[in-house]
């Protein structure tokens, strides 16, 4: 298998047939190419259209949950069945161009994940602006330099989607987590076209959500095996801010002052308590990370291996 084309939707029964027309101009034939449609709990005629095309087109693989769980899981689950050499995601939304496959793919002999830059970018103000705040503190936090971190048009070659483990909202991080296991990312401008069903799932809420995930990201890509240097140095500062308080007071009080009833005290000693308790945490799971700690490494992040046994 060459080419498997992993496809989240959730109520899109409108766009698919055009989807998957656009598809096949530009797709091999069956045998060389799989379409992996991934409803996630659709509430319309999603899955009954899905399955018309899985009994008219060999090259479609059709997954469909129970309940809506979120592009997450969906993708999670397309990457789990994708049998293809390269592995592109897209939306079903029609917004993306399958005309831009062949290119991003014909990419990954530079790169182990191409991420699309939509470019001119056609989602209402709404919906750019937050999203560019996002791509911006995610590129200068992460290290990983593209302007469009959450397009839903990438290509990646297999090894990078088996070696992902995705959960919550951690699809729009995807190219941040594959830098951090090593591999190598890149970007290519792709067209982009407006909604032609449906409407836009982004408001508000996402965007907040899109601030949480990005320091979950960020812990487990950085702090994940030593805790303590994540939770221990606000430990520390509060800690330290705290006891020179204290000292303070401590010294005003030798001098006759009485400070029992001053807020100042109150504060220190709530610092002094929260260091501790930042300190300890880390403490708790570096025990954590110890004890689950072994010396067989993971092999999705052993690059080559040389053994002459």
């Amino acid at each position: 298998m060459d080419i498997s084309v992993v496809i989240p939707l959730y109520n899109e029964e409108e766009s698919l047939p055009e989807l998957h027309r656009r598809l096949s101009e530009v797709l091999p034939g069956a045998g060389s190419c799989e379409i992996i449609f991934v409803d996630d709990g659709s509430t319309d005629g999603s899955l009954g259209v899905l399955e018309r095309l899985f009994r008219e087109d060999p090259r479609v693989v059709v997954v469909s949950f129970r309940r809506n769980r979120g592009k997450s899981a969906a993708l999670a689950a397309g990457f789990e069945k994708a049998k293809g050499k390269s592995v592109v995601t897209m939306d079903a939304d029609l917004q993306d161009d399958p005309s831009e496959i062949p290119n991003m793919i014909a990419k990954l002999n530079e790169y182990d994940l191409v991420s699309g830059w939509k470019f001119p970018r056609k989602d209402p103000l709404s919906k750019r602006l937050p999203s560019k705040a996002i791509n911006w503190l995610t590129a200068r936090l992460t290290g990983v330099r593209i302007h469009d971190m959450n397009c839903g048009l990438k290509a990646y070659k297999n090894e990078v989607v088996k070696g992902l483990s995705i959960y919550g909202e951690q699809h729009r991080f995807i190219p941040a987590l594959a830098f951090a296991n090593g591999f190598r990312v890149g970007e290519v401008k792709v067209h982009h076209h407006p909604r032609r069903f449906g409407h836009t799932k982004f408001g508000a809420k996402r965007f907040l959500e899109g601030i949480f995930d990005l320091l979950t990201v960020l812990f487990i890509t950085r702090y994940i095996k030593k805790p303590l240097h994540f939770f221990g140095i606000p430990g520390l500062v509060l800690l330290l801010a705290g006891g020179l308080t204290l000292v303070y007071l401590a010294a005003g009080w030798l001098m006759g002052r009485w400070i029992g009833g001053r807020p100042l005290f109150t504060l220190a000693v709530l610092l002094v308590i929260l260091g501790i308790q930042f300190i300890s945490t880390g403490l708790l799971g570096e025990m954590l990370t110890s004890l689950s700690h072994t010396r067989k490494e993971d092999d999705g992040n052993i690059k080559k291996t040389l053994n002459r046994s």
